[in-house]
């Protein structure tokens, strides 16, 4: 089976990458060794696409400027995958999964891919796996990647950090909102766009004003590439083609004085002791010895008899014991 979706995506086969993608998506033990077998053989593959992030607030329009830029670069001739990550319910574990009906125009060009995954409640609200969905698509020939998130939380971080150019989309506001903006945003933010000038033409010109004074507090650095902001309507598909110039400007500087290159690096480490993170933690919780004395703790806990810290270290500890060789 590995065999057969690894030469059809390596053809660019949209059924084999869906096919493959679910397999890296599922918990089952031998869908895991099946996909783990298959990102080997892809991983070489994979690297040359432009990974682009695209967050903001629920509401300031990302599926309909992941749209609008995604069939502005199709009709430019790139092959663009679009992974939008959807929001699980955390009472139900489902989540909405409706981006390729949000993106109706873009899923049906040729050269555009639109896969939704659900966040299964990942912290950062990014699937779990992709990274390994970007490896995939790339193997597949796709030369842009655009990343939507949830953005609600933290999630800026976590996608910035997956990335080549992390972009912020901004509602216009009348500037009194501008002093509950998080510093966080605009320092790991490589692009900031104020949508919505067709509808809020004047809001859009102040909001602009004032995180361009925002931004021009910042400390500047010559070996990076300083956060610019900028407008757009999305819905008009005004502002469109000054975007693609900066996201251009962006990479062609990253690649000369090689921050592009010290970032995928740095993410590729990341990557590892996350991915080492999640693997301990799925076997500790699935460990059948220890279940019985996860639930002694579990009550000690809520007693107060204990601290969750204590705790932890003593789930820890007889993990390490009951794994001694």
């Amino acid at each position: 089976m590995t065999d057969n979706l690894y030469k059809k995506i390596l053809l660019s086969d949209r059924l084999a990458l869906s096919k493959a993608i679910t397999l890296i998506e599922s918990k089952k033990l031998k869908d895991k060794n099946k996909s783990e077998k298959l990102l080997k053989k892809l991983y070489k593959k994979s690297g040359k696409s432009l990974r682009i992030g695209v967050s903001g607030p629920p509401g300031v329009g990302k599926s309909t400027f992941i749209e609008t830029l995604g069939i502005f670069l199709t009709n430019k001739k790139y092959k663009v995958a679009v992974l939008a990550v959807d929001p699980s319910s955390k009472k139900s574990g489902g989540s909405i999964l409706g981006d390729k009906t949000r993106m109706q125009e873009l899923s049906v060009k040729k050269n555009a891919y639109i896969r939704p995954s659900p966040s299964g409640g990942e912290l950062g609200g990014v699937a779990r796996r992709t990274r390994e969905t970007m490896i995939l698509v790339e193997a597949a020939g796709y030369e842009i990647i655009l990343v939507e998130t949830v953005g609600v939380g933290q999630s800026e971080t976590e996608v910035a950090e997956m990335v080549d150019i992390f972009l912020v989309l901004l509602q216009p506001s009348s500037g009194d909102e501008l002093q509950g903006i998080k510093k966080g945003i605009i320092e790991i933010a490589d692009l900031l766009i104020v949508n919505k000038e067709d509808e809020f033409k004047n809001e859009v010109l102040t909001t602009l004003a004032d995180y361009k004074n925002a931004l021009s507090l910042l400390k500047k650095d010559n070996n990076t590439f300083n956060t610019e902001v900028i407008k757009c309507s999305a819905l008009k598909k005004t502002g469109i083609s000054e975007i693609w110039k900066i996201i251009q400007r962006f990479k062609n500087i990253g690649e000369k004085k090689g921050w592009i290159k010290d970032r995928r690096l740095k993410q590729l480490s990341k990557w590892m002791w996350d991915d080492l993170q999640k693997n301990l933690f799925d076997k500790i919780k699935d460990n059948k010895k220890l279940i019985l004395e996860f639930s002694k703790l579990q009550k000690k806990v809520a007693k107060n008899i204990i601290s969750p810290t204590e705790a932890s270290k003593k789930i820890l500890h007889h993990y390490v014991k009951t794994n001694k060789s």
